[in-house]
């Protein structure tokens, strides 16, 4: 579904259900070329928005009650601003109230409104779809309220509410991008300082999405748990150190000279957290010396942490990072994403995308008995309002 129709297709039905003629904000989807798991720790990443997106469509009510229509599930959730839940029910509109939730919290006067979401996302495959909604929630809701926010406190709130509200300890990559995503760019972003700057990505190759349809929920207990180990990791280094709020202010050669006295668990994760910030950084010296024979060196050294020492990949994330390599044309492939199931990402040559699409289609076919979806991508632009 391309956007054009999501867009059409939402004013249309939103005018026959509600009879009023919506706003609609659009908020991308995001692939992670580099730095997983970093995130949440202080350190680098290096998202790309993609041109997939969760679109909302919204219009004022006379009363305080915000009335949600979802197209993806078919279903309806209703709730009263003076009365909005405080906690999650592990249902699609738990991410709708959190946004309301920190919306509030915030001072912001919110309206009642109709708002019919929908979007082509692909749903527990690594690409925050979750994010995706609760920016183009918050730009709705902001905007029937007539307030504005600047672009890092509208990320910060969203990541809130997955954090606080959802329950998905997650870290601010994901709605940041979501943000300030821009058109042929990735992004660098320091998740401590929130700096960044915009990657051009080379025009010879695509950004080309493979997902291994094994569902994943970043809500569950394994990815809170590799936060709990890194946590831990970072209290063992200001214990010896000082000065260490997080793994991001630990260098290699800091880890290498304690590396022996950590228990083997919270060891590996820290080794893949360090190496990996260090990673990103040396990716983004390839890519402004279009190198990306490099680059691709470095997302193959960053699958292989997050198999071996973050133990967040599983067997057909790695089925397809080996057939990727197998063929002519791909610079990089890595998993994509917080894990346990999933995307893969891989660099390819313009010229080879259609070759590598069908390569990968039926060697995943053999392999694991599943057709996976290949998704070529280009990298998209951020939030926006849409007609």
């Amino acid at each position: 579904m391309t956007a054009p129709k999501t867009i059409a297709s939402l004013t249309e039905r939103f005018v026959a259900q509600f009879g009023a003629m919506p706003i609609a904000v659009q908020a991308p989807g995001r692939v992670n070329l580099i730095g997983e798991h970093t995130d949440y720790n202080d350190g680098f990443v290096m998202p790309a928005a993609i041109q997939f997106h969760t679109t909302v469509a919204g219009a004022a009510r006379s009363d305080d009650r915000l009335v949600i229509l979802s197209e993806n599930y078919g279903e309806e959730a209703d709730f009263s601003l003076a009365e909005l839940p405080m906690t999650a029910r592990k249902h699609w509109s738990d991410y709708v109230a959190g946004v309301a939730v920190k919306l509030k919290e915030h001072g912001v006067p919110l309206r009642g409104a109709n708002l019919l979401i929908g979007g082509d996302v692909p749903q527990g495959a690594g690409l925050s779809s979750s994010a995706s909604v609760e920016v183009a929630i918050c730009g709705v809701l902001l905007e029937l309220a007539g307030k504005s926010m600047p672009t890092a406190d509208l990320a910060r709130l969203c990541q809130r509410a997955e954090n606080e509200f959802v329950g998905a300890r997650c870290g601010i990559m994901d709605q940041f991008i979501a943000v300030h995503g821009q058109r042929g760019h990735a992004l660098l972003l320091d998740c401590r300082t929130l700096e960044y700057g915009q990657q051009p990505l080379p025009g010879i190759v695509r950004l080309v999405i493979c997902n291994t349809m094994v569902r994943h929920s970043v809500a569950a207990g394994e990815y809170n748990q590799r936060r709990l180990e890194c946590e831990a990791g970072a209290r063992f280094f200001a214990e010896r150190m000082g000065r260490v709020k997080a793994l991001r202010d630990v260098s290699l050669d800091q880890f290498r000279a304690y590396e022996n006295e950590l228990p083997a668990t919270i060891r590996k994760r820290c080794r893949h957290v360090i190496g990996e910030n260090a990673r990103v950084l040396a990716a983004a010296e390839a890519l402004r010396r279009d190198d990306l024979a490099e680059f691709g060196r470095l997302m193959e050294q960053s699958h292989a942490s997050l198999r071996d020492d973050f133990e967040v990949s599983c067997r057909e994330l790695d089925v397809m990072v080996e057939l990727a390599n197998e063929v002519d044309g791909v610079y990089g492939a890595r998993m994509t994403g917080g894990g346990f199931g999933g995307c893969t990402v891989n660099l390819v040559k313009n010229e080879s995308v259609e070759k590598f699409k069908t390569s990968i289609e039926a060697g995943y076919e053999r392999a694991i008995g599943q057709r996976p979806e290949v998704y070529v991508c280009t990298a998209s632009d951020g939030i926006r309002r849409v007609q």
